[in-house]
């Protein structure tokens, strides 16, 4: 393992905060072993895939790092909830999408609600772009922002009905990207979770649902409160 580092950036026009901490864990081989030998399940939530059960070391591992994430970057002290986390594999074909699996979308409305995501796969299959709504300018959405921006993007779908369905893969007429995140092994993201934002699933990409094969993240949600 390397040394972990931890950078912050400010990202968008409404300057939110992005951390990336390299080498996350302590043995993210062991890691993928274990994924490879723990049995997957359709996902929910409209994730495009499957989902599993991470190893019970993995949160007393990474909770102390987090926890210091959100007070010190965030500068969120209170309780710090753990609402779910799993191994994610992306493997929904884009003809077999749902219309909000092919948009940008946010986790949770909410302040105190943060999201981890963990790379785990070599190679690049798929990094995560940030993104802006052009009609509405937004980058986040929260609970005042929801009514205007989902009647906005009902508009847009009513304009496209009919387009074959597929992963968004960048900017393109509704949305541009205000920073991409690459898939880096070992490498996690921790950003708000009312952020937009959304996987870049290129149309190679073999969408497996082999951990050894397949795009194998982490993905973790978080209430944390601000004392």
């Amino acid at each position: 393992m390397g040394r972990r580092s931890i950078k912050v950036e400010v990202i968008g026009r409404e300057r939110h905060l992005l951390v990336t901490i390299d080498d996350f864990v302590s043995d993210p081989v062991a890691l993928r072993k274990a994924a490879k030998e723990t049995a997957f399940q359709p996902a929910y939530n409209h994730y495009p895939g499957i989902r599993a059960s991470v190893p019970d070391g993995y949160e007393a591992e990474t909770s102390p790092i987090l926890r210091n994430v959100f007070a010190s970057v965030f500068g969120r002290y209170g309780q710090n909830k753990l609402l779910d986390i799993s191994f994610s594999m992306v493997t929904t074909r884009p003809s077999e999408l749902s219309t909000p699996q092919t948009l940008p979308h946010c986790d949770a409305l909410g302040a105190d609600r943060f999201a981890l995501l963990h790379y785990l796969s070599e190679g690049d299959l798929g990094g995560t772009a940030f993104y802006r709504h052009r009609a509405t300018s937004f980058e986040a959405i929260d609970e005042e922002r929801a009514p205007s921006y989902f009647k906005a993007v009902d508009a847009e779908l009513a304009a496209d009905y009919g387009r074959s369905p597929q992963y968004i893969q960048g900017a393109n007429d509704n949305y541009e990207v205000m920073r991409l995140a690459e898939p880096v092994f070992n490498r996690a993201l921790v950003y708000p979770s009312f952020l937009l934002h959304s996987g870049i699933i290129e149309t190679d990409n073999p969408l497996s649902s082999d951990p050894a094969a397949g795009r194998l993240t982490v993905t973790g949600f978080f209430s944390v409160g601000a004392r």
